[in-house]
């Protein structure tokens, strides 16, 4: 497909930002939010509202190295000069990584079959300049253990005790988590989980067990059990939101 058009297209881009000062990627009209600061850019570069699609939320505070988004719009001058159309418009803590033109039918958020999101600890303090992304933890903790209970949360399960839904969701709450890694290199430690989809504040209810379970407040026979609760119970912690990375998105 050609990247010079005069009628509308669909595009796709990847974009990376610093979530610490963000209100989030949801459009909240002067707050800062991710959507809201790219649909301002791309407002001037078309002289129209410009509205566009992101594969999901992220909170305030959580970065994204990954975030894909979508958006439909006739641009003569080809992909290049959109993407640095697009780069050089926005706050420096937002970088949009690729743009080109996809199918008309492909959807940001409805096409997506996975994502992956890395969740990074630091054993005792950080620094000032690693402060900001990562959840610095005081107290030893028994990675033994902390490898087994994610064992038990690996696979297809309903994760409704590990998300902050509020009422009744009209979409299921069982998700097919594929990956739940703990990688220990030093003090740093990264938390890998990739799934089919995420719940609203699931991978930092993982991470916040995961801890819990590392620091002896609970055990992976009591995280097997929290899988069988109807709902979400004070045993399940929240990890703090600077330490959440989206990694990627996946499609077919």
């Amino acid at each position: 497909m050609k990247s010079v058009v005069t009628k509308p297209a669909r595009w796709k881009c990847v974009c990376a930002y610093d979530g610490g000062a963000m209100a989030g990627w949801q459009s909240q009209p002067g707050r800062g939010a991710v959507q809201d600061l790219i649909e301002a850019r791309l407002a001037v570069l078309f002289g129209r509202p410009v509205r566009i699609h992101g594969s999901g939320r992220t909170d305030a505070g959580v970065h994204a190295l990954g975030q894909v988004f979508h958006f439909d719009a006739a641009w003569r001058h080809g992909a290049p000069k959109l993407l640095a159309a697009l780069r050089s418009g926005l706050p420096p803590a937002i970088q949009i990584k690729s743009a080109r033109i996809v199918a008309a039918d492909f959807h940001a958020r409805f096409k997506a079959r996975g994502k992956r999101y890395e969740y990074r600890l630091r054993l005792g303090d950080a620094d000032p300049f690693e402060r900001p992304y990562c959840w610095p933890v005081f107290k030893p903790l028994d990675f033994a253990a902390m490898a087994a209970a994610a064992a038990v949360l690996r696979g297809r399960h309903d994760f409704r005790a590990f998300s902050a839904l509020n009422g009744t969701e009209r979409e299921t709450t069982v998700r097919d988590l594929r990956r739940l890694d703990i990688i220990r290199r030093g003090r740093r430690v990264r938390i890998i989980a990739e799934a089919d989809g995420f719940l609203y504040k699931m991978v930092r209810s993982l991470v916040g067990t995961l801890v819990a379970v590392g620091e002896g407040k609970l055990t992976p026979a009591q995280v097997r059990a929290l899988l069988s609760a109807p709902q979400r119970t004070p045993a399940v912690q929240t990890a703090p939101p600077q330490g959440l990375f989206l990694v990627r998105v996946f499609y077919r």
